[in-house]
């Protein structure tokens, strides 16, 4: 029995989907949307003894929540109760870190540096940090563990997130819902000196790409620890747009807003997975490249099709 946590969730849904595909018929999504925390503890005590992986993706992943609480309880609390759970029933645990934990990027994107030293932005931010550097020191680990600081990810089945959807999704919605015959859409302005509008960087990382990691995990079982799950290369906002404007064979159109003041302080203008880590454990796929992904994914919005 597979189990995967967050399994309404964007990335759940897919994994589940995908591991399905792949013939895994015995396949369980947990999820707090419809069921409470303490039923999906008793459960997974009830089944241990049969489960024979789990991917944990439940967690509070709003970065504009402000209530500390809730990211302890789901976050930290929730993914310690799992890691003892794996641990003690000899169970491969692949779990979701973030990228939020390198906050500005000022100690750098390298997942064999330090993680001690990382300052999050943000209490979402804060509390994957928190669990990574419990994780790491633990003496009680499951035998095979697997930490992943996904990147911006992005692709189908995403738009229950509302907010926290990609951009790709909400430059999409800005041209759909546009009553204007020549759809523009709106970028954040750069604050700071560095950068020009729309030129602020980011490693977006395609779906499938992110799924097929997870799987390489489980699967091969390499080296534990914590793992960047990130194309490696960083791409700005306006490459993006372009991007989704050919998508779509309409002609470019941008402009761009003062970023909201509350977010302003919190804002991350560069992000690029080190991925040297995850290459020296055999995954040697190649990602999708930025305008092959929303390509992708914007023909999936364009359909409605898995």
């Amino acid at each position: 029995m597979i189990v995967v946590t967050g399994g309404e969730g964007f990335i759940g849904k897919n994994l589940v989907k995908e591991l399905q595909r792949q013939g895994n018929i015995d396949v369980v999504s947990l999820d707090t949307k419809s069921e409470s925390l303490d039923s999906i503890y008793d459960w997974l005590l009830v089944h241990a003894q049969e489960i024979d992986c789990i991917y944990h993706l439940g967690a509070i992943t709003d970065t504009m929540e402000m209530n500390k609480n809730k990211f302890e309880e789901y976050n930290i609390i929730a993914t310690t109760f799992i890691w003892n759970l794996c641990f003690g029933f000899n169970i491969p645990l692949v779990y979701a870190s973030s990228a939020a934990t390198y906050g500005d990027g000022e100690e750098g994107f390298d997942d064999e540096g330090d993680i001690v030293k990382l300052k999050p932005l943000n209490f979402y931010g804060w509390s994957k940090q928190q669990f990574d550097v419990w994780a790491e020191v633990q003496e009680h680990q499951p035998k095979h563990w697997y930490g992943l600081k996904f990147f911006n990810v992005y692709g189908y089945g995403e738009k229950d997130k509302g907010g926290m959807a990609s951009v790709v999704l909400h430059l999409y919605n800005q041209i759909q819902y546009c009553s204007s015959p020549h759809p523009k859409i709106q970028l954040f302005k750069s604050h700071r000196s560095d950068y020009k509008d729309g030129e602020q960087k980011r490693d977006f990382v395609y779906i499938d790409d992110v799924v097929d990691v997870c799987i390489f995990m489980a699967k091969e079982k390499p080296l534990s620890g914590i793992y960047n799950v990130g194309t490696g290369k960083a791409r700005t906002f306006n490459d993006l747009a372009t991007a989704v404007f050919k998508s779509l064979a309409i002609p470019e159109k941008i402009s761009y807003i003062d970023t909201p003041i509350k977010i302003r302080d919190k804002y991350q203008y560069f992000t690029e997975a080190k991925i040297n880590k995850l290459r020296s454990v055999g995954y040697n796929k190649p990602f999708y490249e930025l305008e092959e992904g929303v390509s992708k994914y914007i023909n999936k919005l364009k359909n409605e099709t898995w």
